[in-house]
């Protein structure tokens, strides 16, 4: 009992005041043709489901709030943009990346038509219908219908469906449970979050339809180039990645570096660099850490977009397109040229670490630094000294690891920004920034 009542206080101490956004039904979306299209119909009135509310409520034990306070945690991408973040990187193919950068912009797209019926309806919130119900967790003031929580949930069961399907079931699981918690949060009716579910699912459904030639068919031919200067790994991985169809560019090739020089003032370099305990620590911690979430679910947390749900999802809708097409930007780049590593170069080299099975040219950790630098400066432009940093910081510790060479690095970082500038021109025209997030509520 004592257990049950610290985890109650405990949620308690957490309820906030969210930020509204009642214009975000206005909102430009990435797939969805219109939000206003999918405008749900009234909800249902009537005592019942708060009487459902009451009971979820009343029925809590301690591993009930310890799921409550799960599902309540951060924005509505956070859990599954986390959960997809650690499958897709160590996916050996492109769709991992196509899977994220679906998964967000399903959320942003089906977020952006539940905030069209929401102020289209305006139901209240559980809480506010009736004062026995307690708010477990965070207080939204947006209304209640739908559930924007549930919205990310049917979005993450559609995507897991088609990507990682046999990883259905589990998520099916999760996303009844973050329905649940919804519920026993007394922030949302069970029709809301049956609604919002079935909103997000449908999103994302279609988003995988009009995605469907995103990826290319076929394997790679096995044709490379000979010469001088090029890779010459046996088992070339991800080369056609190069062939994907980005989102915001025009081609993969649209912002394809110059070609690499001869190496023999890099190699020079390389050799000559004398290791330290910070140099080697900063390399394995890049080789090793997803800096790019890590950032992003810190900077949401610090400026209380977690509270945010509009915002929050466009910042994670961003950054996943332009993850995605930098990777395909970077990847065409490689084989484009087939730039050779260093230790191919000079084989009497050992680098700090093993070198990844593709070329080096451009480096593919300083294009996500240099993107991340340019898309998240942006967002929060009081700390673009600290995403320069994080972006000169990744590309150096390649360069320390021995396994890229600085021009390597320099092209990278420069082809980042430059999708990221693509990538913003479009961000800049979906109707937000007319109504800054800072703006009194």
């Amino acid at each position: 009992m004592k257990k049950n009542l610290l985890l109650l206080l405990l949620l308690a101490g957490l309820q906030a005041s969210a930020q509204v956004e009642p214009t975000a039904g206005t909102w430009k979306t990435w797939f969805l043709p219109s939000a206003r299209a999918l405008r749900l119909p009234a909800p249902p009135t009537g005592t019942r489901e708060i009487d459902t509310v009451l009971a979820a409520q009343r029925a809590l034990d301690a591993e009930g709030y310890q799921q409550v306070q799960y599902w309540t945690a951060g924005a509505p991408n956070f859990r599954w943009h986390s959960l997809l973040g650690k499958l897709w990187t160590t996916d050996t193919g492109s769709r991992g990346v196509l899977a994220q950068m679906l998964l967000a912009t399903s959320i942003y797209d089906a977020t952006i038509a539940a905030w069209d019926s929401k102020y289209a309806h305006r139901r209240p919130r559980p809480f506010s219908a009736d004062r026995r119900i307690r708010v477990l967790g965070p207080r939204p003031e947006s209304p209640s219908w739908p559930c924007e929580h549930s919205v990310a949930a049917g979005a993450a069961v559609a995507i897991f469906a088609r990507f990682y399907p046999q990883l259905a079931d589990s998520v099916e699981r999760m996303a009844a449970r973050s329905l649940a918690a919804r519920i026993a949060s007394g922030t949302a009716f069970p029709s809301d979050t049956r609604a919002g579910f079935a909103l997000g699912k449908r999103v994302a459904e279609e988003a995988i339809a009009r995605t469907a030639g995103y990826l290319p068919a076929g394997g790679w031919d096995g044709q490379r180039p000979a010469g001088p200067g090029v890779w010459n790994g046996k088992w070339p991985m991800l080369v056609m990645a190069a062939k994907a169809r980005p989102v915001v560019l025009d081609s993969a090739s649209q912002l394809r570096p110059g070609p690499p020089p001869d190496f023999a003032k890099d190699m020079a370099e390389l050799r000559s660099y004398k290791q330290s305990f910070r140099s080697r620590a900063n390399a394995f911690y890049y080789a090793t850490q997803n800096f790019t979430d890590e950032l992003l679910h810190q900077k949401l947390f610090e400026y209380n977009l977690l509270l945010n749900p509009p915002r929050a999802a466009r910042i994670y809708a961003a950054t996943a397109v332009a993850t995605y097409d930098t990777f395909i930007a970077c990847w065409d780049a490689k084989y484009a040229y087939w730039g050779m590593r260093p230790e191919q170069y000079d084989t009497t080299y050992q680098p700090l670490m093993p070198a990844p099975p593709f070329p080096g040219y451009p480096s593919g950790h300083a294009a996500m630094g240099g993107m991340v630098s340019g898309l998240y400066s942006y967002f929060f432009p009081a700390e673009k000294a600290l995403f320069e940093k994080k972006a000169k910081d990744g590309a150096e510790s390649r360069f320390q690891a021995g396994i890229h060479f600085r021009t390597d690095n320099e092209a990278g970082l420069e082809l980042g920004r430059r999708v990221a500038d693509a990538v913003l021109r479009r961000v800049q025209a979906d109707g937000a920034d007319r109504t800054p997030l800072w703006a009194g509520r």
